[in-house]
């Protein structure tokens, strides 16, 4: 029988007696010179790290991405460059607005983050299931999220902070519609499509600009739970959906996505019939059709969840050459927000960690030093430049080409001669009878928690999106239509 390896502590020591405490007799008391002791309880004290503030339960997986179609007449993204290229990737699933120890089959958006390892540097796509979101400026963003966690005062989630909130926002209209319908409980995390949700910028070799959307779109069929079975199974087994891909996975079922995307030439922006930059709102596909351009199948767990899941760090500002942003207002806060949440989470040297780290080449920059910093910290080569000794410079044939920017700076009202209600509409009317029934219901259920007076002050965004859509809410909480549009 070949012997054990020798425990050692931290520095490499080795470790004499890992059962036994140090004591002055049998009886004790515990000598502080027990060196592995106070070790192994000062590590134990800081083994958690902040959980994220949103997206904080996940699961997440490896796999590969492969390009299906020839896009080069859109974007110079060297991983998109031609048919049957393929790239690692690592996508991280979660819920929303629960803490880290949350049911997975709450009602709640889910999280849906790609990490592509390209040959030029990480690209992320940092999504949810659905295509849409409750806002589109992100000064509110905070303020939003406060509402889905606990009452100050309470410790408690409370429907009424929810409606209050969202009575004054009609903007979420579209994403409330969504959420309280069957997607809003999805099975699991194989059996629901992915959005980019943002629109982003593709450039070609050519520098010409197109303004993308993203679809992941499910190969195993979208399934949903109902609100009773999502109930049930928060209480039997609230890991489901971390448990599920995890088997699927190890049972070699690799689950898989066909990836889409909808492509509009930069200067159809200026007249399309929504602001296409607005998280709110999607955009037709009978005017912009979904075009496949390749597939993302997931056939890798994990071997250490906190080193490979819960220290995973993805930011929308982690882009690739032949890939960009766009004015999206709720984008632009982000680019900055992601970020920063790692740098407070996980070190300013959160990219070193590998599952963060790019897999073609070492990060060329000059930052140094910062907690937990690794691989050399720079070595003796210079911390500044432009330098002579050879370091890294900046290259101009990355640059994107311009973009066209005008009007006053100015804190404008993004609701102004906004329709935030068309498209809630739209969607309502797509679904048949019995969704708009569990639909309906689902809002009812939630909303009673609510005071009177917010139930009446959201009532009638419900019904400008559709006369049934309010009715059969006002119906449900007893409310008098007359009145509540009043």
């Amino acid at each position: 029988m070949t012997p054990p390896t020798v425990m050692t502590t931290q520095t490499g020591a080795p470790v004499a007696d890992n059962q036994n405490t140090l004591t002055a007799g049998p009886a004790g008391p515990v000598l502080l010179q027990d060196f592995h002791l106070i070790e192994k309880l000062a590590h134990f004290n800081r083994e958690r790290i902040p959980e994220r503030v949103v997206h904080a339960k996940g699961a997440g997986a490896y796999g590969v991405f492969r390009v299906t179609a020839d896009v080069s007449k859109w974007t110079k993204a060297h991983f998109l460059r031609r048919p049957g290229e393929e790239t690692e990737v690592f996508v991280r699933f979660s819920t929303v607005g629960g803490e880290k120890g949350s049911a997975d089959a709450e009602r709640d958006p889910r999280g849906f983050a790609v990490k592509f390892y390209t040959e030029e540097g990480n690209y992320d796509i940092v999504g949810n299931n659905t295509p849409v979101f409750f806002l589109r400026d992100p000064l509110k963003f905070p303020d939003f999220v406060h509402t889905q966690k606990r009452n100050p005062a309470t410790n408690c989630k409370d429907a009424d902070m929810v409606w209050d909130f969202w009575s004054q926002a009609p903007e979420a209209l579209h994403q409330i519609t969504t959420l309280f319908s069957d997607r809003g409980t999805p099975r699991s995390y194989r059996h629901m499509n992915g959005y980019g949700s943002h629109t982003f910028s593709w450039i070609n070799a050519a520098g010409e600009r197109f303004w993308v959307k993203y679809h992941f779109k499910t190969k195993q069929g979208i399934q949903n739970l109902s609100g009773d079975e999502a109930v049930r199974l928060a209480g039997i087994d609230p890991d489901h959906a971390t448990r599920d891909l995890y088997v699927s996975i190890e049972d070699r079922a690799f689950p898989a996505w066909r990836v889409c995307v909808q492509i509009m030439p930069e200067a159809d922006a200026a007249a399309y019939k929504v602001n296409p930059f607005d998280l709110t709102k999607v955009w037709n596909h009978a005017d912009y059709p979904l075009v496949e351009i390749g597939e993302m199948t997931l056939n890798r767990n994990p071997i250490n969840y906190f080193e490979e899941v819960e220290q995973a760090a993805f930011s929308p500002a982690n882009v690739v050459p032949g890939i960009g942003f766009s004015p999206d207002k709720m984008l632009q806060g982000r680019l900055f927000a992601y970020a920063d949440a790692h740098r407070y989470r996980l070190g300013v040297n959160h990219g070193q960690i590998p599952v963060n780290a790019p897999r073609a080449a070492a990060a060329r920059t000059y930052h140094r030093d910062g907690a937990m910093r690794t691989h050399g910290n720079g070595g003796s080569g210079p911390n500044y430049q432009p330098n002579t000794a050879g370091g890294p410079a900046d290259d101009a044939r990355y640059a994107e080409p311009p973009l066209a920017l005008a009007g006053a700076a100015d804190r404008h009202d993004h609701r102004d001669g906004n329709d935030d209600t068309t498209q809630a509409g739209d969607l309502f009317r797509l679904m048949n009878e019995a969704e708009r029934g569990r639909l309906i219901a689902n809002i009812v259920g939630h909303m009673k928690g609510a005071r009177r007076e917010v139930q009446e002050r959201m009532l009638p965004h419900f019904l400008d999106a559709a006369a049934e859509y309010g009715e059969g809410i006002a119906l449900g909480l007893g409310l008098d239509v007359p009145k509540a549009v009043d």
